[in-house]
């Protein structure tokens, strides 16, 4: 796929004056994506899902599936609307093809029901947000909000109505209390917690298999307390200090390494468009 943002005047679902932007490229956000498959995958109808379709089950092909998204996530944040749209016909018409089965009644569904994707969606964006504001990404409370509220047009990518979207932070929290009633951690769930501290990675990556079990302690002691209660782990106040204290030290060493090195491609070409937006804004009105 060509590097995004090839098109200067098409900067795809968000662009320079974004929250997305700015928080999206931060290298402490890689905890964050992390985070969001623990969360989506207590939802058990989105955990049986994913582990009857696809081969996030399977050590040997997990990897390959994790890049792909990885990338999607990529081209919906930093892809021009030709580049958004055609991954996200490619994601909606796969997930229109596929069936699971809930263990539990034996009914069977449709992978792409409007719960299952909100559950996902949001997954995302309250990962990355609390990880980016417990690392000390300047955010103020205004600029959580705006970040919720932009993921909407994420949320239409993957086939969900915008409208029905929670669109701010208290919105959100109010759905994440609306739903504890109604998740768990299946076996699916549990086995890929444990997966996660002994991952089946190329040789290639090898040393992010030795680095596994100290970043799959930060990931789950990022979660929510009652999420981690859910897969059986204790969910102590002073997790949360621990976690939140470790963010902040990785934020903070990622600032001392230079933009080139520390952001990928996108990321840097966005930076650079978000500063020159103010400058550009000050040309037009004296124009």
């Amino acid at each position: 796929m060509t590097t995004a943002l090839a098109n200067d005047t098409d900067h795809g679902l968000f662009g320079p004056g974004s929250v997305t932007w700015r928080v999206m490229g931060e290298p402490v956000l890689i905890v964050g994506g992390i985070r969001a498959l623990l969360l989506q995958a207590l939802h058990p109808r989105t955990m049986w899902g994913t582990a009857q379709n696809s081969e996030l089950m399977d050590p040997r092909s997990a990897w390959a599936r994790l890049e792909r998204t990885v990338e999607f996530v990529r081209v919906r944040t930093y892809g021009t609307h030709a580049e958004v749209d055609r991954v996200g016909r490619r994601v909606r018409n796969l997930h229109a093809r596929l069936r699971g089965v809930d263990l539990t009644t034996g009914e069977t569904f449709a992978v792409d029901e409007p719960e299952n994707l909100l559950w996902v969606h949001l997954g995302e964006v309250d990962s990355y947000l609390d990880v980016a504001r417990r690392a000390g990404v300047p955010l103020t409370a205004a600029e959580a909000d705006a970040f919720v509220d932009e993921q909407r047009r994420a949320a239409e990518v993957v086939g969900l109505d915008p409208a029905s979207v929670p669109g701010s932070v208290g919105e959100m929290r109010d759905y994440y209390a609306a739903m504890r009633g109604e998740i768990w951690a299946c076996e699916e769930a549990k086995l890929g917690l444990r997966r996660m501290f002994n991952p089946a990675v190329p040789r290639k990556l090898m040393p992010l298999k030795l680095a596994a079990p100290a970043v799959g302690t930060l990931v789950v002691s990022t979660l929510p307390r009652w999420a981690r209660r859910m897969y059986g782990l204790p969910g102590l106040p002073t997790s949360d200090l621990a976690a939140t204290l470790t963010l902040k030290s990785l934020y903070r060493t990622t600032r001392v390494i230079p933009e080139r090195y520390r952001y990928s491609p996108d990321a840097r070409r966005a930076l650079d468009l978000t500063r020159a937006a103010p400058e550009a804004e000050e040309l037009t009105a004296a124009s």
